[in-house]
């Protein structure tokens, strides 16, 4: 997740070492251990689960349900689906750019181009070996900035978007930037719940948030189509 956002000396993410971690956690795409971020970081597992502690006080960070877990599982963090880095609702320019940037050269086929880029996309940013923890497809909406609600249904979930990160985009190009998160969306289903299938993928004015996405889950040795 990017964090396009003036440093206020103030905030908690000035520290360098907690605006590490938070960062780490936007591109890793779901719930890790103390330890790992420690590691990853090259830092004392101490030092790192104070900084994450308070940036769980400011509302950053949360400790994460782990399932399949003996006794009493090790702290495990994710970003907040209310976090505002900065004090502001998360954005994320640069990745969109280059996202864009790939779909418009690789696929010159108007809005389906687009989306079957996003999709190829979305598979690559699955995060490893979570297709087995619970929320993992919801974790990675939140780590990409879109404030998620879900929304449990009988066959399923509809998650309800509370902040679009590409919102200045959206003002430009809006059927662009949202063939590309439909295809996003449709390619984290693939690698975190290929047992499941987009059925309504619903944008909103991206100011105002809102936009919908509603997932049926259709057994586990069905693909999405």
């Amino acid at each position: 997740m990017d964090a396009p956002f003036a440093i206020d000396p103030n905030d908690v993410l000035a520290q360098p070492t907690r605006a590490r971690l938070f960062a780490l956690l936007g591109e890793l795409k779901r719930p890790t251990g103390t330890v790992e971020l420690a590691e990853r970081l090259e830092l004392h597992p101490n030092g790192v689960r104070i900084h994450l502690e308070r940036m769980e006080q400011a509302g950053l960070v949360e400790r994460a349900r782990v399932r399949d877990r003996r006794g009493r599982p090790p702290d495990a963090w994710a970003i907040s689906a209310d976090a505002r880095p900065g004090g502001s609702d998360p954005r994320a320019y640069r990745d969109l750019g280059r996202w864009l940037a790939r779909a418009l050269q690789a696929r010159p086929r108007g809005l389906r181009g687009i989306e079957e880029t996003g999709r190829q996309i979305g598979r690559e940013l699955a995060p490893d070996g979570a297709a087995a923890e619970a929320d993992a497809f919801e974790t990675s909406l939140t780590a990409l900035g879109f404030q998620p609600v879900a929304q449990p249904r009988e066959d399923g979930v509809a998650y309800c978007l509370r902040n679009c990160p590409y919102r200045d985009a959206v003002h430009e190009n809006q059927p662009a930037i949202c063939a590309l998160h439909k295809g996003i969306t449709r390619g984290l289903l693939d690698v975190l719940e290929p047992g499941a299938k987009l059925t309504a993928f619903v944008p909103h004015d991206p100011d105002r948030a809102g936009c919908v996405i509603e997932v049926r889950r259709i057994g586990d040795s069905a693909a999405a189509k």
